[in-house]
Formats: C-alpha cells, structure tokens, sequence
C-alpha cells in the first residue's frame, strides 16, 4: 500500500510539473496573444471599471454585485496557498521564484478572463431565479458537449470532499497549535458556521464575503505593509534580489541549499498557479451570478482577482520573508511552511504569530463557504436542487471529518483530481476562444460599451473643470 501511494504522489508531482505548467503556460500565451494583449493595453480602465466602480449600482441582470462575485471567487483562493505556498516556492526554487509568479500571473489574467466571460455567456437561472453557470454549461451550451460538461462536474464535485476535509483538517490543526482547542470541537463550530451561510444560497455567500474577504486581505497585507514601512530600505534589495536570481540558478544562502534556473521557473510557475487558480474553472461559478450588462465586464473583475491573489497578497508575503531573512536560516528547508510565521513574529514579536494564524484561519474558513457552494452547483447541474443540498450536507460532514483527520490516506489523490478538472477546463477555453475574441471585439467597439464609458468620462472630466472654473 505505501509503495502504491508513493507511486500516486511520484506521478502527481510529475503531472503538475512541466506537463501542466506547459499547458497552462501555452495556452495562457495563445488567448493573451488571440485577445490583443487587453490585460496590459487597457489596464487603466479595468480598474476603473472594477475598483472604479464598488459603489456605483451595476448595470445588467445578476444575482449578486459584481463586487460580491470577485469576493466569493476571492474566497476560494487567497488560502493557504498564500502564506505557505510562497515560502515553499522561494525555498525550492530561490528567490527569482516570485518573478515568475508575477509572469504566470500576468499570462493567466487572459484564461481566467476567457472562462468567466464564457461562464456570464452560458449562464441560466435555476428553480430559485439564481443565476448559475461556469465550465460546465459553456461546456454544454457552447461546445454542445453535455458529457464533457458532466465529466468536469462530477470530478470536481467528487474532488471538493477530500479538499474540505484537508481544509477542514487545516484550520483544526492551526487553532489547536495555536490556542489549544480540541480538534473535533474546531470541527463542529466550523461545520455549524458554515452551515448558517451556505444554506443562504449564493447571495448570503455573496453578502458575507464582501466583508470578510476585505477584512482579512487588509490584516494580513496591512501587516506586510507595517513591516515595508519599517523597513523602506529593504525595497531595492527586495527588487534586486528577485531580478538577479530570475534568470540564474540561485546560489546556496545560509539555511537555502540553491536551486537550479529550471527550478526557479518551474516553482515559481506552479506557485502562482496553484495560488490564483487561472484555468482551473471554480472562479467562473462565482462570476456567472454576477449583474452585468456584458460578459466582459464581468471578465475584468476575474483580471483584479489574479492583480489581488498574486500581485498583492503573494508579493506581500514574499517581502516579508526575504526582508526578514528567514529563508537564509538553518532548518528552513525543512519549516518551510512555518516561514511566514517566523517572518511576522521577527517584525511583531508573539502578535506577528498571532496574526498569521489568525489570517490563516479565516482564509481557510472563507474557502470552505465557497468551495461548498461550488460543489453544491455541480451537483444541481447534475442532478437538480434537491441534490444540491444533500451535497452541502455531505460536504459539511466531510469538514469535521477532516478535522480529525479522516482520509489522510485520499489526499495524495488530490492534485490528480484537480488535473481531471483543469484539462477538460483548458480544452474548453480553448475550443472556445473565438467566441471570447467576438465577445471582447463587441464589447470595445460597441457605442453600448466601452466607447460610452469613454464618453460618459469625458463629459465629467469637462463639467468638473467647468465647476472649478467657475468656482475660481
């Protein structure tokens, strides 16, 4: 049994290394060079029309604000990832690790754009009035391949239940460390928390994400920020650091045993992968609920989503390891995961671990709502309503369960799952593509659209200068 489970984590590792990262990168290249390069020509109006635009009414029909539909995408992937996946790729691959995170991310933006924008294309209402779409109905809508739409819902459903209890198994391990609680009883209370919100359906989610996702990205990043503060003159080194070790192999430091140019790229790419989840499909099920008056404007909130993972929260992390120095200790290898920690507590003392536990906790509880919420929508798609909340009650189960640490034994299966989903997902985008292209086309030379925001932005630029004129 133990050699047929190395061999399954043998093979994993090998699948979710240069094979994957090379689809993931060739096809994030292909739709970045299909759709004109938009993540970097309109970069400006993106924001603006994302940030830009939190307290203005939406346009369109939707089930939740389009803020409501990043934070619950958000939800899922700010986690772990995060804080113990950025050490892990800074001690395996070097620091040069972080550029190529930035590079991945920026080349992800164009299938994470494609895939929500075909997700808002898709989608329906269901029994309730909700809008639900994501892989599997553009899958079946627009591929009209209803068995491929059916294969990707039923793996992720399935791959959701040994996921939550890892993450179930997560937070209980991190708050009996931290503040002694008995696993089970973390297990329950999270359950009965979880519970309380996914039973509200896609808009309770939608409400409570909207806050607790803000909140937790501004504790934790605003600790990074403090310690940048305190440390103005390690930003060049920071920078210099990165750069000097992107293209070459990284030389040994103290605790960090170097890493070959190969590793450097490949860590780097997996991490920021893994963390922002471009291709992957879960993020378009949020996305789909969304009010819009277009796919893709709806598309350009799954661009600030990455700008948020990986450009925000993962370099934060980065800087506060590298600044700190504790990736250049003896035994950091080995603690990779607890670097973050050890990296706040330097800056703050016990409260610097304090806080990173306290982040850690509620990002792993925010994934918890939301992958529910995702594996409860593969199960209406499948088999109706009904099946949706038995699958939530089965995934609430599977939190305490995992809480005390059932299933250990299926979790190397995990990554394998996860590429049952990702492939047909990639296929898919890319089957799809000119239809994405059509829709982009469409939406920036139309008078409905982009040429009138231009308009509508011109008009108040002239009537503020009209009103200081006059004023003055």
């Amino acid at each position: 049994m133990e050699r047929f489970l190395q061999g399954v984590a043998d093979f994993s590792a090998w699948l979710w290394g240069i094979p994957l990262i090379t689809m993931l990168l060739v096809s994030g290249l292909y739709m970045t060079f299909k759709l004109g390069f938009f993540q970097f020509r309109y970069i400006g109006y993106i924001f603006g029309q994302t940030f830009g635009s939190i307290f203005r009414r939406p346009k369109g029909e939707g089930t939740v604000t389009p803020f409501q539909a990043l934070t619950s995408a958000l939800s899922s992937t700010i986690g772990a990832a995060n804080i113990v996946g950025v050490p892990a790729a800074i001690m395996f691959g070097g620091p040069g690790a972080i550029f190529w995170m930035w590079v991945i991310a920026l080349i992800g933006m164009a299938l994470k754009f494609a895939e929500s924008v075909l997700a808002v294309e898709y989608r329906e209402k269901n029994g309730n009035g909700e809008f639900v779409g994501g892989p599997m109905y553009y899958m079946t809508k627009g591929l009209n391949m209803k068995w491929l739409g059916v294969w990707f819902s039923f793996a992720l459903m399935i791959e959701l239940i040994p996921s939550i209890m890892v993450q179930g198994n997560s937070i209980a391990n991190t708050v009996q460390a931290t503040f002694n609680v008995p696993v089970l009883w973390t297990g329950i209370i999270t359950a009965v928390l979880v519970s309380i919100v996914v039973f509200g359906g896609i808009k309770r989610i939608g409400k409570v994400t909207e806050i607790f996702v803000p909140f937790m990205a501004l504790l934790y990043v605003g600790g990074a920020v403090v310690i940048l503060l305190m440390n103005v003159k390690a930003v060049p080194e920071f920078f210099m650091l990165i750069f000097s070790n992107a293209f070459s192999p990284a030389p040994v430091m103290g605790g960090f045993a170097g890493a070959a140019i190969v590793e450097v790229i490949r860590w780097g790419f997996a991490r920021g992968l893994y963390s922002n989840e471009a291709g992957l499909g879960t993020a378009p099920i949020a996305h789909a609920a969304a009010t819009t008056d277009h796919p893709v404007r709806q598309g350009f909130w799954a661009v600030i989503g990455i700008v948020v993972d990986t450009l925000i929260v993962c370099t934060a992390t980065a800087f506060v390891i590298l600044s700190s120095g504790v990736w250049t200790e003896e035994g950091a290898m080995e603690n990779s995961s607890a670097l973050t920690s050890l990296a706040f507590e330097q800056y703050f003392g016990d409260f610097g671990a304090i806080l990173v536990t306290i982040a850690l906790i509620f990002f792993v509880l925010s994934t918890i709502l939301v992958v529910v919420f995702y594996g409860a929508k593969q199960a209406e798609f499948l088999f109706g309503l009904k099946a949706a909340h038995g699958m939530q009650v089965v995934y609430i189960i599977a939190v305490v369960l995992g809480a005390i640490g059932a299933a250990e034994v299926i979790w190397g299966f995990l990554d394998i799952m996860l590429a049952a989903i990702l492939i047909p997902n990639v296929i898919a985008i890319l089957l799809l593509s000119n239809k994405v292209k059509d829709l982009k086309n469409e939406f920036f030379s139309s008078d409905e659209y982009y040429r009138k925001d231009l308009k509508v932005k011109k008009r108040a630029k002239r009537q503020k200068a009209a009103r200081e004129g006059y004023e003055s």
